[in-house]
């Protein structure tokens, strides 16, 4: 199991379309792979999860990745949230 913390850098936050591509993304792996923001934790694999994490600009989010390819499903999630979800040069 591995994990990191990251900020929501994009100004609308984690809203549907982001919520869309991180599922996109996630599915593609077999790892379990999960987000946590305060007290909760939801599955990444979930877009209703993502949705009612409430993750705003400037949010902290903790990414945990459990499974056999946990480093590449955590690199290209951090990778996806740098990349302000494409939605801002």
């Amino acid at each position: 199991m591995i994990e990191q913390i990251i900020t929501v850098t994009n100004r609308a936050g984690i809203h549907a379309r982001p919520s869309a591509m991180i599922v996109s993304l996630t599915k593609n792996f077999k790892s379990n792979i999960y987000f946590e923001k305060d007290d909760d934790r939801i599955n990444a694999k979930s877009i209703m999860g993502l949705l009612t994490l409430g993750a705003a600009y400037g949010a902290t989010l903790k990414i945990i990745a459990d499974g056999e390819d946990e480093a590449q499903a955590l690199e290209k999630i951090v990778q996806l949230v740098e990349s302000k979800f494409l939605e801002e040069e």
